[in-house]
Protein backbone atom coordinates (compact mmCIF):
# COMPACT_ATOMS: atom_id res chain seq x y z
CA UNK A 1 0.00 0.00 0.00
CA UNK A 2 1.37 3.43 -1.21
CA UNK A 3 0.86 6.34 1.10
CA UNK A 4 1.50 9.89 0.25
CA UNK A 5 1.97 12.97 2.41
CA UNK A 6 2.40 16.75 1.27
CA UNK A 7 4.37 19.22 3.09
CA UNK A 8 5.18 22.93 2.64
CA UNK A 9 2.20 24.66 1.83
CA UNK A 10 1.13 27.84 3.45
CA UNK A 11 0.28 31.42 2.68
CA UNK A 12 2.59 33.95 0.48
CA UNK A 13 2.55 37.20 -0.88
CA UNK A 14 2.44 37.79 -4.79
CA UNK A 15 5.57 37.14 -6.25
CA UNK A 16 6.73 34.73 -3.53
CA UNK A 17 8.50 31.29 -3.60
CA UNK A 18 7.38 27.72 -1.78
CA UNK A 19 8.72 24.54 -1.86
CA UNK A 20 6.33 22.00 -1.61
CA UNK A 21 7.31 18.27 -0.86
CA UNK A 22 5.46 14.51 -1.46
CA UNK A 23 6.63 11.84 0.60
CA UNK A 24 5.99 8.31 -0.79
CA UNK A 25 5.50 5.45 1.47
CA UNK A 26 5.49 2.15 -0.21
CA UNK A 27 6.90 -0.31 -2.74
CA UNK A 28 8.54 0.64 -6.04
CA UNK A 29 8.67 4.23 -5.93
CA UNK A 30 11.11 4.73 -8.36
CA UNK A 31 8.31 3.21 -10.92
CA UNK A 32 5.82 5.65 -10.36
CA UNK A 33 4.91 8.61 -12.44
CA UNK A 34 4.62 11.41 -9.54
CA UNK A 35 1.94 14.02 -10.24
CA UNK A 36 1.24 17.40 -8.58
CA UNK A 37 -2.45 18.19 -9.40
CA UNK A 38 -4.82 21.43 -7.54
CA UNK A 39 -7.99 22.74 -6.97
CA UNK A 40 -8.43 26.38 -6.49
CA UNK A 41 -11.79 27.70 -5.18
CA UNK A 42 -14.95 27.10 -7.42
CA UNK A 43 -12.20 25.52 -10.00
CA UNK A 44 -12.25 22.09 -11.31
CA UNK A 45 -9.16 20.01 -10.38
CA UNK A 46 -5.99 20.37 -12.72
CA UNK A 47 -2.36 18.86 -13.26
CA UNK A 48 0.23 21.06 -12.44
CA UNK A 49 2.77 19.36 -12.98
CA UNK A 50 4.52 15.35 -13.40
CA UNK A 51 7.58 13.68 -13.78
CA UNK A 52 7.75 9.97 -15.48
CA UNK A 53 9.72 7.30 -13.69
CA UNK A 54 12.81 8.55 -16.37
CA UNK A 55 12.65 12.05 -15.26
CA UNK A 56 10.49 13.19 -18.24
CA UNK A 57 8.39 16.18 -17.10
CA UNK A 58 5.32 17.94 -17.84
CA UNK A 59 3.71 21.28 -17.31
CA UNK A 60 0.58 22.71 -17.39
CA UNK A 61 0.28 25.41 -19.99
CA UNK A 62 -0.40 27.83 -16.68
CA UNK A 63 3.34 26.90 -15.26
CA UNK A 64 4.69 29.02 -17.65
CA UNK A 65 8.01 27.86 -16.57
CA UNK A 66 7.45 28.87 -13.04
CA UNK A 67 7.59 26.09 -11.51
CA UNK A 68 9.38 23.10 -11.64
CA UNK A 69 9.22 19.72 -10.21
CA UNK A 70 11.80 17.11 -9.06
CA UNK A 71 12.11 13.97 -7.59
CA UNK A 72 14.51 12.08 -5.42
CA UNK A 73 14.55 8.21 -5.76
CA UNK A 74 17.20 7.66 -2.56
CA UNK A 75 14.31 9.81 -0.32
CA UNK A 76 11.43 8.68 -2.47
CA UNK A 77 10.56 11.96 -2.32
CA UNK A 78 9.21 14.50 -4.93
CA UNK A 79 8.98 18.11 -4.83
CA UNK A 80 7.41 21.12 -6.60
CA UNK A 81 9.23 23.94 -6.73
CA UNK A 82 6.79 27.07 -7.32
CA UNK A 83 8.28 30.97 -7.99
CA UNK A 84 6.74 33.78 -8.70
CA UNK A 85 3.71 33.04 -7.57
CA UNK A 86 0.39 34.60 -8.49
CA UNK A 87 -3.33 35.41 -6.46
CA UNK A 88 -4.31 32.33 -8.87
CA UNK A 89 -2.19 30.14 -7.92
CA UNK A 90 -4.64 29.81 -4.74
CA UNK A 91 -5.18 25.98 -4.47
CA UNK A 92 -4.90 22.77 -2.63
CA UNK A 93 -2.05 21.16 -4.13
CA UNK A 94 -2.32 17.04 -3.71
CA UNK A 95 0.27 14.75 -4.59
CA UNK A 96 -0.52 11.57 -6.81
CA UNK A 97 1.32 8.31 -7.95
CA UNK A 98 0.62 6.43 -10.71
CA UNK A 99 1.89 2.95 -12.21
CA UNK A 100 -0.38 1.35 -15.11
CA UNK A 101 0.66 -2.44 -14.32
CA UNK A 102 -1.30 -3.74 -17.28
CA UNK A 103 -3.27 -2.27 -20.13
CA UNK A 104 -6.62 -3.13 -17.73
CA UNK A 105 -4.77 -1.86 -14.26
CA UNK A 106 -3.42 1.34 -12.97
CA UNK A 107 -2.39 2.05 -9.79
CA UNK A 108 -3.47 5.21 -8.55
CA UNK A 109 -2.64 7.30 -5.55
CA UNK A 110 -3.48 10.47 -3.42
CA UNK A 111 -2.18 12.42 -0.66
CA UNK A 112 -4.38 14.38 1.73
CA UNK A 113 -3.17 17.91 0.15
CA UNK A 114 -1.71 21.43 1.28
CA UNK A 115 -3.05 24.67 0.96
CA UNK A 116 -1.22 27.35 -0.98
CA UNK A 117 -2.50 30.49 -0.48
CA UNK A 118 -1.12 33.48 -2.20
CA UNK A 119 -2.16 36.80 -1.06
CA UNK A 120 -1.09 40.20 -0.39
Amino acid sequence: QVQLVESGGGSVQPGGSLRLSCAFSGSNFERYTMNWYRQGPGKQRELVAEVSSGGRVYYGNFVKGRFSISRDHAKNEVYLDMNSLEPEDTAVYVCNADLRVSPDETLDYWGQGTQVTVSS
